[in-house]
């Protein structure tokens, strides 16, 4: 029996049906992609000019994503709206420039109505398109095919099936340019330098360890009286143990106190040296933070707080805490 409209099973149906279609859809684009994609790829990579993205209605919404995508990977590119192109913006566009066009039927009259200025400003014209005997299609430099059997929707109108193979075709230039450009994760983090990902690619462990004053250090010789005394004066809950040239050489937490004082005969004599853990995890000051959290938060070993060690000298220069990991949002 057939689900009855508008009752859960027919909505899950339809919403399954969608995206069922529009897997089909990708998966011909898929095994459409030939060479000119990379002569796309080259052809951006070597031109000098400014790299335009332009389109209509949806085909424009989805050029829009496609060239933040194409900037935020190392491909700096702007949209521009034909409409905008029509009333005077057209004179951004010259000579050394690339215009990547996206369109399903290339036929739309604001876009076409760009072509002749372009032919005759000299830009490159890259077109990604449904329809390969468009206008449009027959007028670009360059022509990429996104073939499509027929929307998502269910009167074969409304763009579904083709926005997403435009914009998977759009996700697959900017990403065989990233690494056509040896794009790494630190570019990638010169161009996303709020929010939670830019902290996560860019905060190093010295940017929110405690140091200085704050940071709890004692001498390898000082008494577990005066070792408590620094623990609680600085609200860390441990402290690092160095020698006489400030290298570290163990850590005494909270845990090691309570332990020495009910075990120990005589805890008040007692030195950092005799109750300290000699070789705690460490972390270094350059040590991206959001790794450092990661180590911190490993579920089979955690910890609250990472000694940071100079790589080289092994001079203490500060204490992360897992406190501060936190409140950064990593």
């Amino acid at each position: 029996m057939s689900a009855r409209p508008g009752s859960s099973r027919s909505v899950i149906r339809n919403i399954r049906d969608v995206i069922e279609t529009e897997a089909r859809t990708l998966l011909k684009v898929a095994s459409s992609i030939d060479r000119r994609f990379a002569q796309a790829v080259e052809l951006i990579l070597r031109y000098r000019g400014k790299l335009i993205v332009t389109g209509v209605g949806k085909s424009g919404l989805i050029a829009q994503k496609v060239a933040a995508t194409l900037t935020s990977t190392g491909t700096p590119a702007f949209f521009l709206h034909p409409a905008d192109a029509r009333h005077g913006s057209l004179g951004t566009i010259q000579r050394r420039d690339i215009v990547i066009a996206f369109a399903k039927s290339g036929e739309s009259a604001e876009l076409n109505d760009l072509l002749p200025t372009l032919k005759r400003v000299g830009a490159r014209l890259l077109a990604v398109v449904s329809n390969p005997r468009s206008t449009l299609a027959r007028a670009a430099d360059l022509t990429l095919f996104v073939p499509i059997d027929r929307e998502a929707c269910p009167l074969n109108l409304a763009p579904t099936s083709s926005t997403t193979a435009a914009m998977a075709v759009g996700d697959g230039l900017a990403v065989a340019l990233m690494k056509r450009r040896s794009f790494q994760s630190h570019h990638f983090a010169l161009c996303h330098p709020g929010g939670n990902l830019g902290k996560r690619l860019t905060l190093l462990v010295r940017d929110l360890m405690k140091s200085g004053e704050d940071n709890p250090v004692v001498g390898r010789n000082t008494l577990l009286r005066e070792v408590l005394i620094e623990m609680t004066s600085k609200h860390c809950g441990c402290v690092s143990v160095t020698d006489s040239q400030g290298r570290f050489l163990g850590l005494v937490t909270d845990y090691d106190l309570r332990a020495a004082f009910e075990t120990l005969e005589q805890p008040m004599k007692t030195r950092a040296r005799e109750v300290m853990n000699r070789t705690p995890t460490v972390t270094h000051p350059d040590i991206l933070a959001a790794d450092a959290g990661q180590l911190m938060s490993n579920p089979n070993k955690p910890f609250n707080v990472l000694p940071v060690v100079h790589r080289r000298t092994l001079k203490l220069e500060g204490l992360l805490r897992l406190h501060e990991i936190r409140a950064a949002g990593l």
